[in-house]
């Protein structure tokens, strides 16, 4: 027999990096910056790089023969005890790869997986992430037991027999059953919450990972979450209350972050804990203007978000970190790819208050703020308010309620001069309030609220 392997923590093991690079990752100036990032996030010490470019992978080893010789070398020379791919591998190939070079081999959606189930802390990041973590490893059971036969026959084994293989397959399908069935009760509940909240503006912050999505939450909200500056800081979604002027309080999330490719089972695994950015009014796409990658790191969480379907949400895109780059004209070039952008930094504070009234703006497009005079006795027409728009507050004088609300314009004609009086909210001492209308509003002659 071989000898055992020296034990290893995680934190020691030395890694091997390896990125097959094709199309525009072949022309960047740093190809294996993120996997690198991924690794060490990990847990791993980087000891070793290689690429090789080929416009398509090996069906084998995904690298070619000489590729491989090569690898072999470097793993043997710096002792490496993984070596981690920037790419997926198929099963087979993570096999033939661990058995010419003798030790594990691991690709990019297991390193992301490896973060996530180190990161989560709630339990419904748990569940996520053991679904996820299930269905990746669900059709690579066969190489974890390779080395089995048939079971012993004997008492209660009688028969056929069956292979070790095949009862953990069973035991992982009914696990992956059991988690989507209590996810998807998650989803519901989590959905019951996030509708419970359509009282309030809601405006979710996504982006890439590490664009300084945390950051941004703790300087609008004053709050104190974590904000890291490494890869999948948050995986839990946080919400807090934003005191947005001539809105009230707004409500205010931060999810998880996105990456280019994205592992597709970690974003069905993380529908509920999305469910925020999927009910936001708004959507405040943070990403990293210091990032040379910046153009493609915004294209991907745009991939996401049409994943997600909410590509169509109203979307403003913030350019954070401004403050980290040497070229100002690297900026103005991003102004001009992206005119209607915010320049911010959210750690020093620059650009703030221009994001401030633009969101405001932003919450207020299509809207009127108003205030309806009705008889107290008009339940139909309160309800109807309450359901079509946001009632700010309510406020009794004589024989009338006033009820100070935001509505759709589309919506607003409907209210009848003959059941209500419908007038521009009162301006405020710091100036109109977002979305006011002019003086004249539209009423409907017709129908009213139904």
């Amino acid at each position: 027999m071989t000898s055992s392997p020296r034990a290893k923590s995680v934190h020691s093991e030395r890694a091997v990096l390896v990125g097959v690079l094709r199309g525009a990752a072949a022309e960047a100036p740093d190809p294996l910056d993120e996997i690198r990032g991924l690794a060490e996030s990990a847990g791993a010490l980087v000891a070793a790089e290689l690429t090789q470019r080929r416009d398509a992978p090996d069906q084998t080893t995904y690298l070619g023969k000489g590729k491989v010789a090569e690898l072999s070398a470097l793993v043997a020379h710096h002792d490496a005890d993984v070596v981690i791919f920037d790419n997926d591998l198929s099963p087979a190939q993570t096999r033939n790869l661990e058995r010419e070079l003798k030790v594990k081999v691991l690709d990019r959606s297991e390193v992301i997986l490896d973060i996530f189930a180190s990161r989560a802390r709630t339990y419904e990041a748990r569940l996520a992430v053991e679904l996820a973590q299930l269905e990746y490893s669900l059709p690579r059971l066969k190489r974890m037991w390779t080395h089995l036969s048939r079971l012993k026959m004997g008492i209660g084994m009688r028969g056929p027999g069956e292979k070790q293989l095949e009862v953990d397959r069973r035991l992982v399908e009914k696990r992956i059953h059991d988690l989507r069935q209590e996810l998807a009760a998650i989803h519901g509940r989590k959905e019951r919450q996030v509708a419970a909240r359509q009282d309030h503006m809601t405006v979710s912050l996504v982006g890439y990972t590490n664009a300084g999505k945390s950051t941004l939450l703790n300087r609008l909200t004053g709050s104190d979450e974590l904000a890291e500056d490494k890869l999948f800081a948050t995986l839990d979604t946080r919400t807090r209350r934003w005191k947005l002027d001539g809105w009230g309080p707004v409500l205010l999330s931060d999810t998880v972050g996105f990456i280019r490719d994205l592992p597709h089972r970690l974003i069905a695994s993380f529908r509920a804990t999305l469910e925020e950015t999927r009910a936001a009014d708004l959507l405040l796409h943070v990403a990293d203007a210091s990032s040379p990658l910046v153009d493609d790191q915004i294209a991907a969480v745009n991939a996401v978000l049409v994943e997600l379907g909410v590509e169509a949400k109203d979307t403003l895109l913030v350019l954070n970190k401004v403050d980290a780059l040497d070229d100002r004209l690297r900026l103005a070039a991003l102004l001009d790819r992206h005119p209607h952008a915010v320049p911010i930094s959210a750690r020093s504070g620059l650009g703030i208050p221009e994001l401030v009234r633009t969101v405001s703006d932003c919450l207020g497009r299509g809207f009127h703020d108003v205030d309806v005079r009705t008889s107290p006795a008009n339940g139909r027409l309160l309800a109807w308010l309450s359901a079509h728009g946001e009632v700010l507050s309510r406020r009794f004088d004589d024989d009338a309620v006033i009820v100070h609300c935001r509505i759709p314009a589309a919506l607003l004609g409907r209210i009848t001069a003959d059941e209500a009086e419908v007038v521009p909210h009162a301006r405020s001492s710091t100036g109109a309030a977002p979305g006011s209308p002019s003086p004249a509003l539209p009423h409907a002659d017709s129908d009213g609220p139904s």
